[in-house]
């Protein structure tokens, strides 16, 4: 949050989650995909103004069936949070999103340069 210098109100910047994996951290992946799935449901509280969450690589896992994070990512969806998915990383997994929208990287890119702050994980 920035405070507004001319009115003094907070100013909550629009945010872009980026999600290059389908976990945080090295190591141990249901550690990490744990840890995930608890950001995810905190991200509303630590992150107003949520916007996007972009999906890359081997991110766009989270977003498919038999995701540990599915049910985290739905919900941030129906809250209004798009879920964009990378369509060349989907396809090259042999994937398909149960939540969001196969996207492409403009569309992503144009997220990113409309954000105030992104945060990359």
């Amino acid at each position: 949050m920035q405070q507004d210098p001319v009115d003094g109100m907070i100013a909550v910047m629009k945010t872009v989650l980026l999600l290059a994996q389908d976990q945080i951290g090295q190591g141990d992946p249901e550690l990490g995909q744990k840890i995930l799935a608890t950001l995810l449901r905190k991200a509303p509280g630590a992150f107003p103004e949520l916007e996007t969450i972009a999906l890359m690589h081997g991110g766009v896992r989270l977003a498919c069936e038999g995701s540990p994070t599915l049910v985290e990512l739905a919900q941030l969806h129906e809250q209004g949070v798009d879920v964009l998915c990378c369509g060349t990383c989907l396809d090259h997994y042999g994937l398909s999103p149960a939540v969001g929208q196969v996207s492409d990287m403009d569309t992503i890119l144009r997220e990113i340069e409309r954000a105030e702050k992104v945060v990359r994980l």
